[in-house]
């Protein structure tokens, strides 16, 4: 796409660069800005230069995946057997409709600032309690639960020239049990419901709901509830939205069933090992 407005691009390598003048816009990978006009846009500033690691271990067990992380890289990480929910990564990733050069340009932090109803990396985010570690423009740094920064298809919280640094995925989620089912009208479609079940050590449940919904929906329970139950709190959960690529009631409906099927895997797994 030519980018007619855009008259000026330059690189971000430390904080201070991140001043946004009057126009300018923050990319990453960049796949979305690039794929249509910018009208309002005039010029760039490309954070892939500040140097961030793509992933670091938290010292609760967790991980921190910077916001400039290409999405193939958080999917091909090397195996940690600790890491119970580690599945998801892959997983989640699959149900970005992209090739594999899209994967390995396309960032984690971009998928989640762009917080489309469909965006993997915040379905992933959402299925395993992350948080968002931002940076405003006035220094300092905020933080906030991925589920609560997305507040509807292609909005959030993000204030002018904030920053998203880093996604903090919590130990205790890592450590989960887990499961995950998406479904679309197409073969190749983007993805009309991504639904993930999550069991902890002490036997919370939680799951989530996006792609089908405008934000996300999380259900929380303190132990795996039964089907009637979840059943019902899906039927009743709000921001089921109708679009070309799926009616409201469809995708109500196939949220209940693929979460049904994710609890029936989680309960007969009852976690030998912890």
């Amino acid at each position: 796409m030519d980018l007619n407005t855009i008259s000026s691009y330059r690189h971000a390598h430390t904080r201070d660069d991140l001043a946004l003048a009057p126009g300018e816009r923050i990319v990453a990978g960049g796949t979305w800005f690039f794929s249509e006009p910018q009208v309002d846009a005039t010029g760039v500033v490309d954070i892939t230069g500040m140097g961030w690691s793509d992933v670091e271990d938290l010292p609760d067990g967790g991980l921190r995946v910077a916001a400039t992380c290409p999405v193939a890289t958080l999917a091909s990480l090397p195996e940690r057997p600790e890491w119970r929910a580690q599945p998801l990564f892959f997983q989640c990733a699959t149900a970005l409709l992209a090739s594999f050069k899209i994967w390995n340009v396309a960032t984690v932090g971009g998928n989640i600032c762009r917080s489309f109803a469909a965006a993997s990396m915040v379905s992933l985010a959402v299925a395993l309690d992350a948080e968002a570690l931002i940076w405003p423009p006035t220094g300092g740094e905020r933080r906030v639960p991925v589920a609560e920064l997305v507040t509807g298809n292609g909005t959030n919280t993000l204030g002018p020239a904030e920053v998203l640094r880093a996604i903090d995925f919590p130990g205790y989620a890592l450590r989960a049990r887990t499961g995950m089912r998406k479904i679309a009208l197409a073969e190749l479609g983007r993805s009309g419901a991504v639904v993930t079940g999550r069991v902890d050590e002490d036997g919370t449940a939680v799951f989530g709901i996006t792609a089908a919904t405008g934000w996300p929906t999380v259900l929380r329970y303190p132990t795996l509830p039964d089907a009637e139950v979840l059943r019902a709190d899906i039927d009743s959960a709000p921001g089921y939205y109708t679009d070309p690529l799926g009616s409201a009631d469809w995708r109500r409906a196939v949220s209940a069933v693929l979460a049904d099927e994710i609890r029936a895997e989680l309960a007969a797994d009852p976690g030998r090992g912890w």
